[in-house]
């Protein structure tokens, strides 16, 4: 078997698993035309667990790019802070800790976070890498359109050229 991630299954169970999701395409997904329209008004805000709140801030936003809008009191335990930052096109992204409470190390679990995916304009992506390589920070570019690194808590974050709505030219709207 070679090394690349479709070696994990055998063929035959890649192509049960190919079945099941065209099946499911063809239950579920409609043309836009025919699609009713969504309940929601847009993500709120995605709410990640740090370590340490200064870390996290100065990370995101002078690496990142992305400013840091608000620091306040979690309601849901004394003392820990619930920040937000502006991710673009009115998102945001959040943050709190957990101060008495050892969340462990950053694990990828059913139900738990892959990645992080924001969409950047072109000139910022290059920004990022440069601001990443001044600070010796691994990162992994794939299909030149992607920039995949990992947050000071070990999340991955992925910045992507790509515009809203769009993954590698496939509408995703």
């Amino acid at each position: 078997m070679s090394a690349d991630k479709s070696s994990l299954i055998s063929e035959d169970e890649r192509q049960r698993l190919t079945e099941a999701r065209d099946r499911i395409r063809e239950e579920f997904l409609h043309a836009r035309e025919n699609r009713p329209p969504s309940t929601g008004k847009g993500i709120h805000h995605t709410a990640l667990v740090c370590r340490d709140v200064r870390t996290t801030v100065e990370w995101y936003q002078n690496v990142a790019g992305f400013p840091v809008t608000v620091l306040f009191e979690n309601r849901d335990l004394a003392g820990s802070t619930h920040f937000f930052f502006d991710v673009g096109n009115g998102n945001n992204l959040a943050f709190f800790d957990l101060p008495g409470v050892d969340p462990g190390p950053y694990a990828e679990v059913l139900g738990g976070l892959h990645h992080i995916a924001i969409s950047v304009p072109g000139s910022q992506w290059y920004g990022i890498k440069r601001r990443l390589d001044e600070r010796g920070t691994e990162y992994m570019v794939e299909s030149e359109v992607s920039i995949y690194t990992h947050d000071p808590d070990g999340a991955r974050v992925e910045f992507i050229m790509d515009p809203l709505g769009e993954m590698y030219g496939e509408d995703t709207m």
